[in-house]
C-alpha cells in the first residue's frame, strides 16, 4: 500500500471509535487523537487536522497544511482518495468561519468589527493581493501579534485563499476615521476577495 492507502486503512479501522470519541474517557480520547496525528504525520509531515463536533449528520474531519503551500497537494490527494464512510465528511483546508469574528491568538484578541483593510499592489506579483490591516495596537511588530492578524484573515478567507492570494500583509494603527483614510471594513474582505479573483481571471 502507498502512504495514502495506509492512512485511510488505519482511519477506516478506527472510524467508529473516532465518531464516538466524545464518549471516551479523557485519556483514551487523547490517545486516539494522538494516534490520528501520528498516522497523518507518517503520511505527510506538516499536516494536521481539525475534528468537528458530532451532529445529527456525523462529524467533519478537516485536513490542514497550516498555510504551507508546498504541501497543499498532499491535502488534496488525501481528500480526493478518502473512502466513503457513513457519518463522515472529509474537508480539504480550513474553511472560512464567517464574519464579525473574535479571534484569540496567544494573548491577543482580534475583533473583525474593529479592524479595517486597504488593498496594496504587489508589483512583483500582480496576481497576488497586498493588504494593509488597520487594527488597534497595529504598530506592534512582535511575531505573535502578526501571526494573530494572519490567523484572523485566514478565518475570514479560508486557508486556501489566504495562502494562495495574500502576497503581502502589513499592519498599521487604527486611524480615527478609517473610511476617510481609504480603508474598508475587514468584514467586507471575503466579498472583496471574490471580486479580486474574478478581476484577476478576466
Amino acid at each position: 500500500m502507498n502512504k495514502t492507502e495506509t492512512f485511510w486503512q488505519w482511519f477506516t479501522d478506527h472510524n467508529e471509535q473516532l465518531i464516538a470519541i466524545g464518549d471516551l474517557p479523557d485519556g483514551q480520547r487523547q490517545q486516539l487523537l494522538d494516534a490520528l496525528q501520528h498516522q497523518l504525520s507518517a503520511y505527510c509531515d506538516g499536516l494536521s487536522f481539525e475534528l468537528g463536533e458530532a451532529t445529527a449528520n456525523g462529524r467533519t474531519l478537516t485536513f490542514t497544511a497550516e498555510g504551507d503551500t508546498d504541501i497543499f497537494r498532499y491535502v488534496l490527494d488525501l481528500v480526493d482518495n478518502a473512502p466513503d464512510l457513513d457519518w463522515w465528511e472529509f474537508i480539504a483546508f480550513k474553511q472560512p468561519i464567517g464574519t464579525e469574528l473574535k479571534v484569540r491568538f496567544d494573548r491577543y484578541l482580534f475583533d473583525t468589527r474593529k479592524m479595517y483593510f486597504q488593498q496594496l499592489e504587489c508589483e512583483e506579483e500582480p496576481e497576488m493581493l497586498g493588504l494593509r490591516i488597520a487594527v488597534e495596537d497595529g504598530q506592534r511588530q512582535d511575531e505573535d501579534f502578526q501571526v494573530g492578524v494572519y490567523v484572523t484573515l485566514e478565518a475570514l478567507m479560508g486557508e486556501f485563499d489566504c495562502a494562495t492570494l495574500v502576497g503581502y500583509m502589513e499592519t498599521v494603527p487604527l486611524p480615527e476615521e478609517p473610511f476617510k483614510a481609504g480603508f474598508q471594513k475587514l468584514d467586507d474582505l471575503p466579498k472583496f476577495v471574490e471580486w479580486f479573483k474574478r478581476k484577476r481571471d478576466e
